[in-house]
């Protein structure tokens, strides 16, 4: 639930997690600016003082008049006349001066705090009184509204989001659960999108790095090691079409060694370079053929030998995925050519597997989402308490 700060009060709205983060939280926004208004004016005719009516203030004067020409009329005396009302003149008017001079003083605003820090008193911190210019939670738990739409429930130290907490996007929409440090995901957490993509694992820095599962809308995976946002290390990667790499990658792409399974039953083990088959490797055809030499950007480049079903061989020098020149399977070249694609296929078999380190984070990320999702409640309910309060930020 928002709040607002003002002056000895809390104007609260209705609580961000039961809204959708759609139009209808401008629709809250506005309602909530016109409620402040109105406290304001409220605030104000509260503290404006009563003035005296102009009738009052001439009958009291037309009450020394009368008292004068009484004076004169009866005494005689015009000069003890004008002294008693001089002497009344000064008497009102002392009195007018005295009672602005000691006007009591108003009490003082209310402070609201949260958790183990307050705001306000005279051993507050400079951090401290930023953050209540701010409007911001200084540590405890509480909510944030951002201009932009985005919200965020959680934890908080030092005035930014750490510790457990839920962030809620507005445009386009999605949600993040999990350990947050310094106003960035760090540690585990539970990343949806808008489309239905979802990422449990590790963060670092506000980036996925680490250990984790990344899995499109359409139905692909990738689960393994990420590095600075993007799939980085050992993986395995599966398309929605049924294909299937298992091996090593570098910035996003498939880079270095690794088994591709294809749809149609054909299989690749060797070397990758930028996303692409590219250096040594093997090729097994579904229907029992199969190619063992050099590869350029997916194509059959160089030196190699082509087995085919019946047993024959075709061995020579390859050019963009054709035979180019035939040469003897005992060519010095296309042994040699054969021997470093047997290598690389070797190397692609044998990559380290990464399912337990996979695991072990996804279970450690359910945790930081539960976590998160439970800070989120106790913030919610502490506002719904009038426990803390903040603005927007």
């Amino acid at each position: 639930m928002k709040m607002v700060l003002q002056k000895g009060k809390l104007t609260r709205t209705s609580s961000s997690l039961l809204r959708s983060p759609s139009v209808r939280s401008s629709i809250h926004s506005v309602s909530s600016i016109a409620e402040v208004e109105n406290d304001e004016e409220e605030e104000k005719k509260k503290s404006r003082r009563p003035r005296r009516h102009w009738s009052f203030c001439f009958q009291h004067h037309l009450f020394y008049f009368f008292i004068l020409f009484l004076f004169l009329f009866v005494c005689n005396s015009l000069l003890f006349a004008m002294l008693l009302v001089f002497s009344a003149l000064i008497s009102l008017a002392t009195r007018r001066c005295c009672s602005r001079l000691f006007v009591p003083r108003r009490s003082s605003s209310v402070d609201w705090f949260i958790g183990d820090e307050y705001w306000g008193g005279r051993g507050q911190r400079q951090t401290e009184k930023n953050d209540k210019a701010d409007g911001r939670v200084a540590n405890g738990v509480g909510v944030e509204v951002y201009s932009n739409g985005n919200t965020y429930e959680g934890e908080f130290h030092g005035g930014r989001c750490s510790g457990s907490g839920v962030c809620s996007f507005f445009a386009p929409s999605g949600r993040y659960e999990g350990d947050w440090v310094d106003g960035k995901y760090d540690g585990h957490g539970f990343e949806t999108w808008a489309r239905g993509s979802r990422y449990r694992g590790q963060y670092c820095n506000g980036l996925r790095h680490g250990f984790g599962v990344f899995r499109l809308y359409n139905g692909g995976t990738y689960a393994g090691e990420w590095a600075s946002g993007q799939s980085n290390g050992v993986g395995v990667q599966t398309c929605s079409d049924g294909s299937r790499f298992a091996g090593e990658f570098k910035a996003g792409a498939k880079h270095g060694v690794g088994c591709y399974h294809f749809r149609n039953g054909d299989k690749y083990c060797g070397e990758y370079f930028a996303d692409r088959m590219h250096g040594f490797g093997i090729y097994f055809f579904a229907n029992g053929q199969l190619y063992e030499g050099s590869w350029h950007e997916g194509k059959k480049q160089g030196f190699g030998s082509y087995k085919l079903c019946n047993g024959g061989m075709i061995s020579g020098y390859w050019d963009c995925g054709a035979l180019k020149s035939s040469l003897l399977l005992s060519d010095p070249a296309v042994q040699q050519a054969v021997q470093a694609a047997r290598v690389a296929a070797k190397k692609a078999t044998l990559v380290p597997q990464v399912d337990e380190q996979v695991n072990r984070a996804i279970t450690a990320a359910n945790r930081a989402a539960t976590a998160a999702r439970v800070a989120a409640i106790k913030a919610v309910q502490n506002q719904m308490h009038g426990k803390i309060c903040n603005t927007n930020a």
